[in-house]
């Protein structure tokens, strides 16, 4: 059996890495085994700190699944979208170091994260999902709009917009980008820092300001019924 993600702990911090050997697609055995990385977190009490391959945070779900629809692609969305509401929900802090590209569920992933550091170079960030004809689910807009400014947040959803770390911090898509050969250290030292939070009041608080974001995902997650151009 291939592992697609790793886990180590040091230091307080929960290390969790997606590697599929490819682009990091966000199937439906790739959240189940983010979901046990993110309980073993859980277990430990740890920070956690979630990056993907070199080049490549996440490219998405497999698009041939989503476009084919039925059961499976129904499945694969909506725990996409349940994995970013647990991620915006961790009663720990969870900082994304993202290592490149950051399409479509990915981006949202990214979204999902307390911290957010990204390597520079020439990396794609960005929600397609109108640009290979597909109707933005209402739990995708709902991540985006806790995080984006309202006009970055508009370019996303309606049209696609590309943004690269040279202008993800602005955007409000990143809050941090540093040299790629930078990022592995100094998102550890961001998670490590962390590890000094009052952990019950972190965890309240989180409840607490995005009580009205995570209430919008949850609607768009029942609401769901399957990608589609005709929406």
């Amino acid at each position: 059996m291939t592992t697609l993600v790793s886990y180590r702990l040091k230091d307080g911090v929960a290390s969790i890495t997606m590697d599929d050997g490819k682009v990091n697609v966000m199937s439906l055995a790739m959240q189940g085994e983010l979901h046990a990385a993110l309980d073993r977190a859980e277990v430990d009490g740890a920070v956690v700190l979630l990056s993907g391959r070199p080049g490549v945070f996440c490219a998405g779900f497999d698009l041939p699944v989503v476009q084919a629809g039925g059961a499976e692609s129904t499945a694969m969305v909506r725990g996409g979208f349940e994995l970013s509401e647990r991620m915006l929900s961790f009663p720990l802090p969870i900082v994304i170091a993202c290592s490149g590209h950051a399409i479509a569920m990915g981006f949202f992933l990214v979204l999902s994260g307390d911290y957010r550091i990204g390597a520079a170079g020439d990396f794609k960030l960005v929600a397609n999902e109108v640009a290979i004809g597909l109707t933005m689910p209402e739990a995708a807009a709902a991540i985006a709009r806790q995080r984006l400014t309202p006009a970055a947040f508009e370019r996303a959803m309606t049209v696609s917009d590309v943004f690269t770390p040279a202008n993800a911090v602005e955007s409000g898509v990143l809050d941090r980008v540093v040299e790629a050969g930078d990022l592995e250290g100094v998102a550890r030292e961001v998670a490590v820092g962390m590890t000094a939070l009052d952990m019950v009041a972190h965890a309240a608080t989180k409840r607490r300001v995005r009580a009205d974001s995570l209430a919008a995902i949850r609607r768009g997650i029942e609401a769901y019924a399957g990608l589609s151009a005709d929406d």
